[in-house]
């Protein structure tokens, strides 16, 4: 078998193709980024029809899921948690999504940006977990405790504006 991981992986299956982005985890420069920005769209697109509590429903289920999905996709891969697995973003910015105050660029981009921030710098306990869960939801449950930090500075935001 390669040594490369990407090579175990096939857009064709749907398992490989959800845990990836749809496609967002292979660009090679910053696919957390990537992910994240195909996960906001598709949040603002569903936002558009449904109630922050349907997207909420929405993102509880698609969390179950990525715990499998990430899960096969790394075994697949043969690496915990590689950075082309981008699910764990999607349903991470998904629930940024559902607190911002209105669906406005200026919201969309203030989530985008405190995600991506708590994401990449990891702080406690978020290193702590990522470090420590081998598993699926390991992989999903760093990205949904950077979402709960986006979370409190959104509302710290609404609170003083």
């Amino acid at each position: 078998m390669p040594n490369n991981p990407l090579s175990r992986v096939n857009l064709r299956n749907p398992v490989h193709f959800l845990a990836l982005g749809f496609g967002s985890g292979l660009m090679r420069s910053a696919p957390g980024t990537w992910g994240t920005l195909v996960g906001i769209l598709l949040a603002a697109l569903l936002l558009s029809w449904l109630s922050s509590i349907s997207l909420l429903i929405l993102t509880a289920l698609c969390f179950a899921l990525g715990c499998y999905l990430c899960q096969k996709t790394a075994d697949d891969m043969g690496v915990h948690d590689h950075g082309a697995i981008v699910w764990d973003e999607i349903v991470g910015i998904f629930l940024v999504m559902c607190v911002i105050p209105e669906l406005t660029w200026q919201w969309c981009l203030t989530a985008f940006v405190l995600f991506r921030l708590f994401d990449i710098t990891k702080p406690y306990p978020i290193h702590y977990f990522d470090s420590k869960l081998e598993s699926g939801f390991g992989i999903m449950i760093d990205d949904v405790l950077a979402a709960g930090y986006s979370i409190a500075v959104i509302f710290l935001l609404q609170w003083l504006f």
